[in-house]
Parts: structure tokens; C-alpha cells; sequence
């Protein structure tokens, strides 16, 4: 696993949790969200930055290529003045469309209820 967590003991012989090797790859507070709006089409990294203003720039780029090396999602560099980069889902990125599908419906569901209690 990239992260070990604290409080997690796993005997030597396994690979350890299937939702921890989950997380490690979408979780975080942006990669879900990055990867909910490639679904539909490839993104440059401003769109994103229109998207979620609150993103920094630097944090952007971290989730971004934390993402490409994992070969979640491509990019691609056009050879062009000014610099043109998009970045889309790989194959192997597609197969997690059905759990982000997933916490977006979920998240669509118990909106009221999350709102209420991070507002008391």
C-alpha cells in the first residue's frame, strides 16, 4: 500500500484492505471530484480551477499527477504556443466511473441531512 495508516495491523501475508487500496488511488478531498467531471468529457487544468475556485494551483497539480501516475487519468501536452494540456480517463480510470457515479447519487440523496450537520 502507498499509505500505511495508523491503527491498521495487517498480518505480513496480505495485501491488506481492497477499500484502503481504493482510497489510496481516489481518496482525498479532490480526486473524487476531478475524476466525477472527466466522466463526461476531457478537462484543461483551468476548467478545473473555474470549477473549484477553492483549489489551489499547487494542489491541483499534486492530485493531477498523483491521478496520471496511477494511470487513472491521461494527459496530454499539444505542441502549441500557448501550452495546451487536457487531461481525460484512461481505460483503467473508466472502471471507477461506477463508484464515483455511486457517491455522487448517494451525495445527491443525504445533501439535506450533510448540510445540517456541518451547519448547526
Amino acid at each position: 500500500m502507498r499509505n500505511q495508516k495508523v491503527g491498521f495491523d495487517y498480518p505480513s501475508n496480505t495485501e491488506g484492505c481492497p477499500v484502503e487500496a481504493t482510497s489510496d488511488v481516489i481518496g482525498g478531498k479532490w480526486k473524487g471530484i476531478l475524476l466525477y467531471h472527466l466522466i463526461d468529457d476531457k478537462k484543461r487544468f483551468n476548467e478545473f480551477r473555474k470549477l473549484y475556485p477553492k483549489i489551489t494551483q499547487r494542489m491541483l497539480t499534486l492530485q493531477l499527477r498523483e491521478l496520471e501516475r496511477d494511470g487513472i487519468i491521461h494527459r496530454e501536452v499539444y505542441k502549441e504556443v500557448p501550452p495546451k494540456v487536457e487531461y481525460s480517463l484512461t481505460e483503467y480510470g473508466r472502471t471507477l466511473e461506477p463508484i464515483i457515479v455511486l457517491m455522487k447519487d448517494w451525495g445527491e440523496r443525504h445533501r439535506e441531512r450533510i448540510s445540517k450537520i456541518k451547519t448547526p
